[in-house]
Parts: structure tokens; C-alpha cells; sequence
């Protein structure tokens, strides 16, 4: 297992930066930390919610021994200063587009079967769904354990959208938020690994890692998933960018609506104190 002190200095200035802040900023729920296996290769699939969530799953993984490799946009190494930590920290450069993919997923491979522990966001982008449920899930992390027999572990977050909007930019941090986030045991892919790895194996193995994320999410919530998860394609939503302003005011909506449910559970607690 590669711990924090094995990371690259880059990784470990940015942890050291970065984990004070967080802490500053909100309150943590961590749980699921049995979940996450101590030593050798490891996928961890988490729902994407807001900008700053990248954050709070690394910040998760980090505080339980398993600090994590990411597959970013290639456009962020790219940002002056941000693109040089990310280099730096060992993270791994996606293009969508084009032959680099493949040799981002081959880095990936070689990181998994030296011991890493590789973070992805199965839905590609932030998801689109009004509700903030998770999306349908594209198949790399399945491929990715599949191919080298890591477990490939589910994750959900709920609180970050209220640190941070959905495609926001301007953040709340007053009152201060609580960030959930929990790891559920690994996805039972048991049936499937001698399978060929084609097409319905992998959106087999993809469904139900993200039925295990959305099930996660729904413990968190305390509210019933979709019956069916959101497929952008089927509205007529781009794959990536910003999604249109329906799908945006619905998203506020939420947050809103969450934020409101428990300003309401503070009160009652402050008068069942009274």
C-alpha cells in the first residue's frame, strides 16, 4: 500500500495544504472505512456532485490510509500552478477525445497492479439529474477492475453541493456544512470475472456499482432513488459542459430544499435541548 508518506512531495504539500481548509470548512461524516481493503490495487467509484467534491473524496481516502490516484481532464494540468501540482502529485491526464485515453487507461493499469488506489467519477461529469441522483454510469471502472482483478468499491457523497452549487462558483461556508461520505463493500463482480470482457459484461459490472453508489446515496439521503437513472442522451443533454438552465434551476431546487430540511432538524434539536 502506498500511504501518504510514499506520495510524491508534491502530493504530500498539496495534502498538507489542502486538509486544514477542509477541515475549516466543514464538518466530516466518514464512514464505510472497513470497506476499503489496506493493501494492494484498488477502483473506487464515487457520484460527482459539485465542483469541490474531488476534494471531500480525497480528503475521505486520505484520512483512511488510502490516498487516492485520480483520472482528470486533461485541461486542468494545463492550468498554470494546478496543472504542475497535478503532474507533480503523480495524477493521471484523460483526454476524451482521441488515442491519449488509451494510454491514461494503461497508466491507470500499471498504477492499480503497483498497489495504487485509483478514484473515478463513472458518470463522466457532474451529474445532470434534477434531483442529483447519480447518472448512468460509463464503463471504465469496470474495465479498469475487471482487467486487474481489483476490488472495485462503491462511494457516495451528499453535502458538498451545499458547500458548493452544482456548476457553482461562489461558496457557502457560513453556517458550517457536514460532508457524508461513505464506502460500501465491493461490488459483487464474482460472475463476471471469467466472463469475456465485452460490451454486457462491462455494462453489467458498471450497472451494478452504480446501483451500489445510488443505494449509498440513498442511506445518506434518507430519500428513494429514480426508478430509472438519468441518461443524459435521453434529453437531449451534451455529454459534457454545463447542462441547460431546466436542468440547473432544478438542481438549485434541491440543494435549496435539503438546506432547508436541515436548518429545520437544527432547530428541532435545539429545542428538544431547550
Amino acid at each position: 500500500m502506498a500511504s501518504l508518506r510514499d506520495q510524491p512531495p508534491a502530493y504530500r504539500a498539496a495534502a498538507a495544504v489542502l486538509r486544514p481548509i477542509m477541515r475549516a470548512v466543514a464538518r466530516r461524516d466518514w464512514r464505510g472505512a472497513e470497506h476499503l481493503p489496506q493493501q494492494g490495487g484498488l477502483v473506487l467509484c464515487a457520484n460527482h456532485l459539485s465542483y469541490v467534491d474531488p476534494l471531500t473524496f480525497a480528503h475521505f481516502l486520505v484520512d483512511n490510509g488510502r490516498p487516492p490516484t485520480f483520472l482528470g481532464k486533461e485541461q486542468l494540468f494545463r492550468v498554470p500552478v494546478v496543472g504542475a501540482v497535478l503532474r507533480g502529485a503523480g495524477q493521471i491526464p484523460v483526454h476524451r477525445e482521441g488515442g491519449d485515453a488509451a494510454q491514461a487507461f494503461s497508466s491507470a493499469v500499471a498504477a492499480i497492479e503497483a498497489g495504487a488506489c485509483i478514484g473515478i467519477y463513472p458518470e463522466g461529469t457532474l451529474t445532470r439529474d434534477p434531483g442529483l441522483w447519480p447518472m448512468v454510469g460509463k464503463t471504465g471502472a469496470a474495465r479498469l477492475a475487471l482487467i486487474t482483478g481489483a476490488p472495485l468499491v462503491p462511494v457516495a457523497q451528499w453535502g458538498p453541493e451545499q458547500v458548493l452549487m452544482p456548476y457553482g462558483k461562489r461558496p457557502h461556508l457560513l453556517p458550517r456544512r457536514t460532508v457524508h461520505v461513505v464506502a460500501g463493500p465491493p461490488a459483487d463482480l464474482d460472475d463476471l470475472r471469467d466472463r469475456p470482457l465485452d460490451a454486457p459484461t462491462l455494462v453489467e459490472a458498471t450497472r451494478r456499482v452504480m446501483d451500489d453508489v445510488t443505494t449509498l446515496l440513498e442511506g445518506l439521503r434518507g430519500e428513494t432513488r429514480p426508478e430509472h437513472p438519468y441518461d443524459p442522451r435521453e434529453h437531449g443533454e451534451r455529454a459534457h459542459g454545463t447542462p441547460g438552465e431546466s436542468v440547473r434551476r432544478a438542481q438549485r431546487a434541491t440543494v435549496v430544499a435539503a438546506r432547508r430540511r436541515l436548518a429545520q432538524a437544527r432547530r428541532l434539536r435545539a429545542r428538544g435541548r431547550s
